[in-house]
């Protein structure tokens, strides 16, 4: 991969975040894309490694620990907390081995995404062999860097929500967005269902 990602970390600035588990992409599969990616133009690569990428997650590879309802709940909660306060987010989903946030931050990205991966680390770690979450490294939970993309204009935000929304559905984890519990768009908060009848739960 390409090392250390540049975040554009604007205080206003409407972004789309992804997150991952630590054991989401194996590294062998990460290694063998780019090296296929090497003969690609360059302008073309980031957009075929994003959407291969994309690709894999939704295809549940790794622990999957935020497919346990327990652990999604509380990453969820720490989204959530600070919603109004330090960012708006307009939109956000969770899936077993990542997450998405649609966010208009109103304090600087970077440490913030740092303190929500360091505290729900810590939680799931300690509850890792109780829960069953089976994460295989007992002192990593998450990937250290993650992407953002800044919204270029009202069609890419749109195209960003429609995207969160329908990511379980395309990944065949229920049949209609409305039936994921894990995601909110347009400001409906489905906080307080709890994930049943989904094919991963």
């Amino acid at each position: 991969m390409r090392g250390y990602l540049l975040h554009r970390d604007r205080l206003g600035l409407l972004q789309s975040i992804t997150f991952r588990l630590a054991d989401s992409l194996p590294q062998a599969k990460l290694k063998q894309l780019e090296e296929e990616l090497s003969s690609w133009p360059e302008e073309k690569r980031d957009g075929q490694r994003r959407v291969r990428i994309e690709e894999w997650l939704d295809a549940g590879m790794g622990c999957c620990a935020l497919g346990h309802p327990d652990l999604a709940r509380e990453v969820r909660n720490a989204r959530l907390h600070f919603d109004g306060q330090r960012y708006r987010l307009p939109a956000w989903g969770l899936m077993p081995n990542h997450g998405h946030v649609l966010i208009e931050p109103l304090v600087l990205v970077v440490p913030m995404v740092q303190g929500w991966k360091s505290v729900k680390a810590r939680w799931a770690l300690l509850r890792n062999d109780s829960l069953g979450l089976g994460i295989p490294d007992p002192h990593r939970l998450w990937m250290g860097e993650y992407w953002d993309r800044y919204i270029r204009d009202e069609r890419h935000f749109l195209r960003v929500i429609v995207y969160i929304h329908e990511n379980p559905v395309k990944a065949g984890l229920c049949r209609g967005a409305g039936d994921w519990a894990w995601s909110r768009t347009g400001g409906a908060d489905s906080g307080n269902v709890d994930a049943q009848g989904c094919s991963r739960y």
